[in-house]
């Protein structure tokens, strides 16, 4: 979709704990494990010189953000206290990454093990998303950009996808529309309803193309029964239609799935139409089209008026971006289906603040919904968002988002590893964070935002406040990471809004009524921030 569309439209306008978590399902997502892929290796980076380790410790306002809400604050003080209460952080660390890859094959920190906390979690025994300056796993399936250089087989995220030839005499697959050719290339349009099961194959010089919102089923309620199912094939390429103003996304509503699944050397590609171009696309295209919204019918916190409560009807809420499609049911094991090996390219439309369309939103989806070697680039708005929901993320990569890479509300109660934030070279726009956690700043709705990363790698470039902020009362933990910030920008940010001093609900004593595990814990974390 041409860029003019987002401006256009901007002017029209987990459980209560481990255990909890492992009964909805968390430990059933058959996402690989680190070292299950095999792949070429890359010729190594030459380390990086280390930026000299600076001669004073770190101090509390350099280390973390202070935000006042509702006449509210967490001290710097107290926040770094609360890191420090953790095991084998590093607070005081300088820079020791060459891009997104460690110098040094030597953990930076010792490792925590995170398969101590679910059956979800693969064990490790170093810090990061990557396991020293040659590991492979994000090879191949990635894009590389300025942003972050994934190894030597990842194609470049401007260069043409790699769809073959044979375009002129290609016959589009049934349940598809004929719109002729572009460049080489014969576009095979989706239905903007897709009301029956639909299959994509690869097909040599065939695109695929998304015109307006592309919906997979209808919905079908809190409560109700199977949609259908859309297949799409490894190495297909689906591109956003440029030639029309209507704003282009996929859609998968309640009771619907798609099945995306791709390998390490056929990624499935979401694109816009500018990328099918030799140069249509550059380093810093943005918001060309709508991305992926899976909508499901797992729990969240935040009802629609007449839903949730006492009201006989489970809780749900309207997605953002879109109108009159709704999210959210009782049963956290739903499935929406499966997303592997997908690259999502150049998305993300602001309809009206606060009010976005990002790489990939997730709605209420639950632990059957498989997200795993997933890479959103470009996106004009967060890489991810998830709404509520119980679905796990692994092998996830944000390169290049103009918001926050990982952002996460409404009572999403999950697990995240192997995850990169790298935000733009350039930086980011103000108030965009490696990761946002929040609670929609209804502190203590049930269920209530409960999380556990693990293996991350936050580079933080946009001079927001820090690079990872937790709020509304939300519960996580964090081990074995990596975060660094520029210079004027702290590492931690954590926001309690009740209106009593006594009750700062994201730092308060662990309470099991309200599903309250007490302030965040950080393990095995290794903080360059503040430009050291």
């Amino acid at each position: 979709m041409a860029s003019f569309k987002r401006f256009g439209l901007i002017l029209m306008t987990t459980a209560a704990s481990a255990a909890l978590s492992a009964c909805n399902g968390a430990g059933n997502v058959a996402s690989p494990g680190a070292g299950s892929v095999v792949i070429v290796t890359p010729t190594p980076t030459p380390p990086a010189t280390p930026t000299p380790t600076p001669t004073a410790p770190i101090t509390a306002a350099q280390f973390a953000a202070v935000t006042t809400q509702n006449g509210l604050s967490v001290t710097a003080q107290e926040q770094l206290d609360i890191v420090n209460a953790g095991s084998n952080n590093n607070v005081n660390g300088t820079n020791q990454l060459n891009g997104i890859f460690p110098v040094s094959a030597t953990s930076l920190t010792p490792a925590f093990n995170p398969a101590t906390l679910n059956p979800f979690f693969v064990s490790t025994n170093y810090v990061g998303a990557l396991n020293g300056p040659t590991d492979t796993a994000f090879d191949g399936w990635t894009c590389n950009s300025t942003t972050a250089n994934f190894g030597a087989t990842s194609a470049n995220c401007t260069a043409v996808p790699a769809i073959g030839s044979g375009g002129s005499s290609a016959v589009c697959p049934a349940g598809t529309t004929d719109d002729g050719l572009t460049q080489t290339f014969r576009l095979c349009r989706l239905p903007q309803a897709i009301t029956t099961d639909l299959t994509l194959p690869k097909i040599a010089g065939v695109v695929y193309r998304l015109r307006g919102q592309t919906e997979v089923g209808t919905d079908q309620g809190a409560t109700g029964g199977a949609g259908v199912t859309l297949t799409i094939a490894a190495g297909v390429v689906i591109a956003a239609d440029s030639t029309e103003p209507t704003n282009d996304l996929l859609l998968v509503n309640r009771g619907s799935k798609i099945q995306a699944v791709g390998t390490v050397t056929q990624p499935i590609i979401f694109t816009s139409q500018q990328n099918l171009a030799n140069n249509g696309v550059s380093d810093v295209t943005q918001g060309q089209w709508g991305g992926i919204i899976l909508l499901g019918r797992s729990t969240t916190a935040v009802c629609a008026s007449g839903t949730g409560g006492s009201s006989g009807t489970p809780c749900q809420q309207a997605i953002e971006g879109v109108t009159g499609r709704f999210y959210g049911g009782t049963n956290e094991a739903d499935s929406s289906g499966q997303m592997s090996f997908v690259q999502i390219r150049y998305t993300g439309i602001a309809i009206s603040d606060g009010n976005e369309l990002q790489g990939l939103t997730l709605g209420g989806t639950g632990s059957g919904t498989i997200i795993d070697h997933v890479q959103s680039h470009n996106s004009a708005d967060d890489g991810v968002e998830i709404f509520g929901g119980t679905t796990n993320l692994k092998y996830f990569a944000v390169t290049g988002a103009d918001d926050d890479g990982f952002d996460v509300d409404n009572g999403w109660r999950g697990f995240m590893q192997f995850i990169i934030a790298a935000q733009k070279v350039s930086g980011a726009t103000a108030d965009s964070f490696s990761t946002e956690i929040d609670s929609n700043g209804a502190e203590d709705l049930l269920p209530r935002t409960w999380g556990r990363y693990a293996n991350f790698t936050f580079i933080q470039t946009a001079l927001a406040p820090a690079a990872i902020r937790i709020r509304g009362g939300a519960d996580f933990n964090f081990v074995n990471g990596i975060v660094k910030t520029p210079a004027n920008v702290a590492c931690v940010n954590m926001v309690a809004g009740e209106t009593s001093a006594s009750d700062r609900s994201t730092i308060r004593p662990a309470n099991p009524a309200l599903q309250d595990q007490g302030p965040p814990v950080f393990n095995s974390v290794y903080f360059s921030c503040n430009g050291r």
